[in-house]
């Protein structure tokens, strides 16, 4: 009897992860692909008319938080925010337009890249406004990591892309190190 349950607990340990080792494909850039669009209202902003920079921040999570969703097919939690960029103002009476994609996937964890730009409602004309590159873990219904199907770029762009983000994951992980030592 205490074999069996031996066993029994040793299978449920075992995680599959993904990848094509394991028979799993990854997933194209486009499918995780996601947009959202809002309107700056006088609630959203500052004195000066413009959004706050916090709202802004909250809506870029949201984006990020979509597109990492729909990559792993799972719950994701926001791990790390390494770059964020404000390059310019969005008015009141402005469309906000956030678009995200996933750069690429490691084990559990997944880098979002969002734009932010604003649209203007009367021309139709954009700006870019911002930009952000957000880490996320894929979770399960514990909130414990799991493994998340890799990402396989299909254009110029989206492997240039990918290729950086291994970059800014080391550079992640380095100064993680560091701190932790010192």
């Amino acid at each position: 009897m205490a074999r069996r349950k031996e066993r029994a607990g040793k299978r449920r340990k075992k995680r599959r992860p993904f990848g094509p080792r394991r028979g799993r494909q990854g997933k194209p850039v486009r499918e995780s692909q996601s947009e959202m669009v809002e309107v700056v209202l006088p609630n959203h902003s500052n004195p000066l008319g413009n959004i706050l920079g916090g709202r802004v921040m909250h809506l870029i999570d949201i984006a990020a938080a979509l597109a990492a969703h729909r990559h792993s097919n799972s719950y994701a939690a926001t791990a790390a925010v390494d770059h964020l960029e404000f390059r310019g103002p969005i008015k009141i009476g402005e469309l906000i337009v956030l678009k995200s994609s996933v750069n690429r996937a490691f084990n559990t964890s997944m880098e979002v890249g969002v734009k932010v730009f604003a649209e203007n409602i009367l021309t139709g004309k954009r700006r870019h406004t911002s930009s952000a590159y957000v880490t996320f873990v894929g979770v399960d219904k514990r909130g414990r990591p799991r493994p998340v199907p890799p990402v396989i770029p299909q254009t110029q762009e989206e492997v240039r892309r990918y290729n950086e983000a291994g970059l800014r994951r080391q550079s992640r992980l380095a100064r993680r190190f560091k701190k932790s030592v010192g």
